[in-house]
């Protein structure tokens, strides 16, 4: 455990192995433009993701900043990029539902008890990877990672369509609420607002399916923007600054935990919203890491799990305390990271200083994006999650993996994200046990 404790304080390890070649400039410059570009994507996703899980935008870019200054320095892979995933809107979102404005709290008390939730789930997580246990998160059957991901597709989608249409959509609430308040409202939508969000889809996917070097996102969301105060200016279309006032330049606020008032009922919430944040966390950085491994072809030094672990916990403490949210290995991102040439942990570290740049010097541009456009970025997300050549990949294993999909994929949006996983779980150990494959049989025996 020693040995492990020194590696997990190591900064300058074997994921800096390429600096050490003659080409070290070349590759210092690849991760300089991978990491401007990665920025460049991640200001306008940040922000939806956190309007989405019910806090205010410039939080998610700090999330994103800092999230990846400390997964980079002291998690376990070159190339993950770290920040704000839409694993975590369910988690965040029904936090700030309940112990936030929409249950009776304030911001302050919700962001409080999520900074308490995500502490604690980060000394787990440290203590998983202390205690190498990395290897149990490739435990989770592929069937119920791609189920759980669909799932929370459809919560996405469902939960910014009504921003899309300029329709204010309940926090608190699952799918049916969500989607009776939409149907009770359509006869007031805005169509101005609906042809922001569409804008917004179309160009994203279409410039980002050319080159990953265009920032679809960023480009789409300028372009909203200009629509919303020429061409639909007076149409009641509204802007994140009307919705949230102005977004401070002021990045790094300590924000401390806080425990709500309630008695068991509290202790027993802290404890689900831990789960979830460390089931999330584990799971995601740990199959992004792999992922980025075999995107990038690397043939040196793999990504080491436990000290993936170890610097997730360290994401999920600090982050929330900068005034942030937990945040993990962001798959989007990483490949775009990739993709766009990054080689060693320096590109995450150009990401979150170029990202907290831009959002500096753009905070009063940011202001007068419509909420329409966010819901059309947010959009984009969910149909990227859902990727057809992995549910294909999952039904080529058989008929319980299929079932495992569905099962999960319909429980997470029907019920919420750690139950559904939870019972999927429980139904893969059943199935396990009661589902025997047929043996096989060789023609004329």
């Amino acid at each position: 455990m020693g040995t492990r404790l020194r590696l997990f304080f190591t900064i300058f390890d074997n994921r800096f192995e390429d600096l050490r070649t003659s080409a070290w400039r070349m590759i210092v410059y690849r991760d300089l433009s991978a990491g401007l570009i990665v920025a460049l994507t991640a200001i306008p996703m940040a922000m939806g993701f956190a309007i989405a899980m019910g806090l205010r935008p410039e939080q998610g870019i700090i999330a994103g900043a800092v999230a990846c200054l400390v997964g980079r320095t002291f998690g376990g892979s070159k190339y993950q990029v770290y920040g704000p995933t839409a694993a975590f809107i369910p988690v965040v979102a029904g936090l700030i539902a309940k112990y936030g404005p929409a249950g009776g709290g304030t911001f302050e008390q919700g962001h409080g008890f999520l900074v308490l939730a995500s502490i604690v789930a980060g000394a787990i997580l440290m203590a998983m990877g202390l205690f190498g246990l990395g290897r149990f998160a490739k435990l989770v059957p592929n069937s119920i990672v791609v189920g759980f991901t669909i799932g929370i597709a459809i919560v996405i989608a469902l939960s910014n369509v009504g921003e899309a249409f300029g329709i204010v959509l309940p926090l608190k609430g699952g799918l049916l609420t969500k989607l009776e308040a939409l149907a009770n409202g359509i006869g007031n939508a805005n169509w101005y607002a609906f042809a922001i969000a569409m804008v917004t889809f179309v160009v994203t996917k279409a410039l980002l399916r050319i080159s990953v070097f265009i920032p679809g996102p960023i480009i789409a969301m300028g372009l909203a923007t200009a629509l919303s105060v020429t061409v639909f200016a007076g149409k009641g279309v509204m802007s994140v600054g009307e919705r949230f006032g102005s977004i401070p330049t002021n990045f790094f606020v300590f924000t401390g935990p806080t425990l709500p008032p309630g008695g068991a009922e509290v202790f027993l919430d802290l404890a689900y919203f831990v789960a979830a944040i460390v089931f999330v966390s584990a799971v995601e950085s740990l199959l992004c890491s792999s992922m980025a491994d075999r995107l990038a072809n690397n043939t040196k030094t793999p990504f080491n799990p436990d000290k993936e672990l170890w610097g997730q916990g360290l994401v999920q403490i600090i982050t929330p305390l900068l005034n942030g949210f937990p945040c993990t290995g962001a798959l989007a991102r990483t490949a775009t990271s990739i993709k766009a040439g990054a080689q060693t942990p320096l590109a995450g570290y150009f990401k979150g200083i170029f990202k907290l740049a831009l959002a500096y010097f753009l905070a009063t541009s940011l202001e007068s994006v419509p909420m329409a456009c966010i819901a059309g970025i947010l959009l984009w997300v969910a149909s990227n999650m859902i990727k057809p050549a992995e549910v294909r990949e999952v039904w080529k294993e058989g008929g319980r993996h299929s079932l495992l999909l569905v099962f999960t994929a319909v429980m997470v949006p029907l019920t919420d994200f750690l139950t559904g996983v939870l019972a999927a779980l429980v139904l893969h150990a059943a199935l396990a046990l009661l589902w025997k494959p047929k043996p096989h049989v060789e023609p004329g025996t």
